[in-house]
């Protein structure tokens, strides 16, 4: 496996010494907008730019000097970006938030005035995408995702720049939170991972969800009643998943609390998949949301230092397990990739 001098470059910067990713997530916007107006008592609307922002550059300013990296936006996100650690690495996001809801699918869309191009030049190290998606929906919608992801993967090979492709399992009207999804989560997780694998979308590294809900785990301290698998089945189904990627691959907390995370991290661990880091966003920040909301940016800044620096750092205990990103090549250092 060779990788260009500009994918290496990228990479190195986002990932730690030892080569695994240990990165901040902050790219949230419509969740962020919604979350507070919620506690603020306000309309979404009234949530300002400058608020995102704020809530944003405290965010990174606090939380990536124990970070490898921060995923940030470039709608709302830049001035923070300014304020992160020097030896934090910077993805940036490149889809509208949300989804079109007009239609079956929940199509995705990239963000207007920026291209991969535009956002190497404002610092971006690597490219990020999120995208819902399920193996079980209509050839028709999965067909124009499969060639949306190529567009940007052949975009990003242009640029020279690493592609991470996030994406979310769902079911259309389903409960995402329900045993019945939960039953079939690892199917689709496993079966993304191995699509997205495939050359023809030029990714780089697989953000990905763990293929079980910890909720429905049996014996876990996320478990408190009826359970989908066992624990046994659930590290089976970690390794299950892992095996049929192709590509690096990295977990995110996808919304849980810092304390279901350090224990899915566990878990995995347990499992012994070559997962190669974590982009963990809200398992970090989200306690901070309704305290920027009601008591205003110096309380938030107060709970960062104190509960978002422990919630990183229960993080990265938990990466002693993750592999390098360029283990999963069989490479012993990056210099090994080179052309």
């Amino acid at each position: 496996m060779k990788v260009t001098a500009g994918k290496q470059k990228g990479m190195q910067a986002v990932a730690n010494p030892r080569g695994v990713i240990a990165a901040a997530a902050m790219d949230q916007r419509g969740s962020l907008k919604s979350a507070i107006a919620k506690d603020k008592g306000i309309e979404k609307s009234a949530v300002t730019p400058d608020m995102m922002a704020e809530f944003k550059e405290a965010v990174t300013r606090i939380l990536t000097p124990h970070a490898s990296a921060i995923l940030l936006d470039p709608e709302y996100g830049l001035q923070a970006a300014k304020s992160r650690a020097k030896t934090a690495g910077l993805l940036l996001a490149y889809e509208n938030s949300g989804y079109d809801n007009t239609q079956p699918g929940r199509l995705p869309d990239l963000l207007d005035h920026w291209s991969v191009r535009r956002l190497v030049a404002a610092g971006a190290d690597c490219i990020k995408i999120l995208l819902y998606y399920t193996p079980f929906d209509s050839p028709q919608i999965n067909e124009t995702k499969h060639a949306w992801v190529e567009r940007i993967g052949a975009e990003c090979t242009a640029a020279d720049v690493p592609f991470f492709l996030e994406f979310v399992g769902y079911e259309e009207g389903g409960d995402e939170k329900g045993i019945a999804f939960a039953k079939k989560k690892p199917e689709i997780v496993a079966k993304s991972m191995e699509e997205f694998s495939k050359p023809q979308y030029g990714v780089d590294v697989l953000k990905v969800e763990v293929p079980v809900n910890m909720a429905f785990v049996a014996g876990t301290r996320a478990c408190k009643g009826e359970s989908a698998y066992t624990r046994d089945q659930a590290k089976e189904y970690f390794r299950k998943a892992a095996a049929v990627s192709k590509k690096p691959f990295i977990y995110l907390s996808a919304g849980v609390s810092n304390d279901v995370f350090s224990e899915t991290l566990e878990l995995a661990a347990e499992s012994g998949t070559n997962f190669s880091g974590v982009l963990c966003g809200r398992a970090t920040w989200k306690d901070g949301m309704p305290i920027y909301a009601k008591q205003g940016l110096k309380a938030l800044e107060d709970w960062l230092a104190s509960e978002g620096v422990k919630n990183i750092k229960n993080v990265n205990d938990r990466l002693a397990a993750a592999k390098p990103w360029f283990s999963f090549y069989g490479a012993t250092s990056v210099s090994a990739l080179a052309d």
